[in-house]
């Protein structure tokens, strides 16, 4: 493991549970880093180039600050190592490129470690939508809020990567364009916002057209004192709703009865039918369907592919256009126009 930050030390606890697979050892250029994998008994190498020296290495999880992603990357290809990246894989579509050429030119595997394509409320609203429960698509919501601000590293600073479209919207982006597989994206605009830093974007929120006419809202907060729902997926025939991470929410759909005779809403400046609930006999209100996932099988596919047994679950060409899509949003963003995509 290049970098043992907090992630790579998930990285490191995962990994104890998956079999034929080991930690070798680590590399950090914090001191105390190294001191705190030494107290949990994990070799620490003496520098990066004495781990990609070692032999015995088959695969390098680089877990640094976004910036270092690209260098490191390289290096360990080029030193005959296959390689996980932390997302986002780089800071651009150019590095990306890079390191794929760097990749077919060492021939070592390499990929990204997108891991919230297993969250459950996202394989939840997958299915949802592939049930068809809902009619025809028309809009599809996706949030994140949080209210403590950027985290207090590298994060808060634009040379190193930081921001809230890198750190959480590659994330989103990436679960969006799964739900639409090979449809294109004929148009984004987006907005940032920066209550909390100056520096990088503390927030922003993307409004994406697809070819199909699906209209999707992406959103990151990071200063929202009160969460809107997670997602929020909407039908010709009826809504979904997922409200957080433990996947409370429900679906609501029409059971096709006519509503002719509609009780208007009383309000304190008038009535209402266009706003009127419908009657309970004429709606069907269920649970969602339950989804499970491993994220350890990410480590699984990731040996599979070493061993020649199975293609990548992450393909690179998924992981260029997030990254293209993350440079549309910054430039609409900057210039309040919306950006023709595909």
């Amino acid at each position: 493991m290049v970098g043992f930050g907090g992630m790579a030390g998930w990285h490191y606890d995962l990994i104890q549970d998956i079999p034929n697979l080991e930690v070798a050892g680590i590399w950090d250029i914090k001191e105390e880093r190294r001191e705190y994998a030494n107290s949990r008994k994990i070799r620490v190498y003496e520098s990066l180039e004495h781990m990609l020296s070692d032999p015995e290495i088959d695969l390098i999880l680089v877990a640094t600050p976004n910036d270092v992603h690209r260098p490191a990357a390289i290096q360990a290809m080029r030193a005959g190592k296959n390689v996980i990246s932390e997302k986002p894989v780089a800071l651009n579509s150019q590095e990306l490129k890079e390191m794929i050429e760097v990749s077919k030119e060492t021939g070592m595997f390499f990929t990204v470690h997108q891991n919230r394509r297993w969250d459950e409320d996202f394989l939840t609203v997958k299915k949802v939508l592939e049930e068809k429960k809902l009619g025809e698509l028309f809009r599809i919501e996706s949030r994140v809020h949080g209210s403590r601000g950027i985290p207090g590293d590298w994060r808060q600073e634009k040379e190193h990567g930081g921001g809230m479209v890198l750190d959480w919207g590659v994330h989103l982006l990436d679960q969006l364009l799964l739900l639409f597989d090979g449809v294109c994206i004929t148009k984004v605009y987006a907005d940032m916002t920066y209550v909390t830093n100056q520096l990088v974007d503390d927030g922003f929120t993307a409004e994406l057209t697809f070819e199909n006419g699906v209209t999707a809202v992406v959103e990151v907060g990071t200063n929202n004192f009160i969460n809107l729902p997670r997602w929020y997926v909407l039908g010709s025939n009826g809504s979904a709703v997922i409200e957080d991470w433990n996947l409370k929410g429900k679906i609501v759909r029409a059971m096709g009865t006519d509503e002719k005779d509609v009780t208007p809403v009383k309000t304190a400046a008038g009535l209402t039918k266009t706003m009127a609930p419908r009657r309970d006999d004429s709606i069907f209100t269920e649970e969602l369907p339950k989804v499970t996932s491993d994220i350890k099988d990410f480590y699984k596919n990731v040996m599979d592919v070493i061993d020649h047994k199975a293609e990548s679950k992450i393909r690179l060409s998924e992981v260029e256009r997030v990254m293209r899509l993350m440079e549309a949003i910054f430039t609409s963003a900057q210039t309040k126009q919306a950006i023709y995509f595909e």
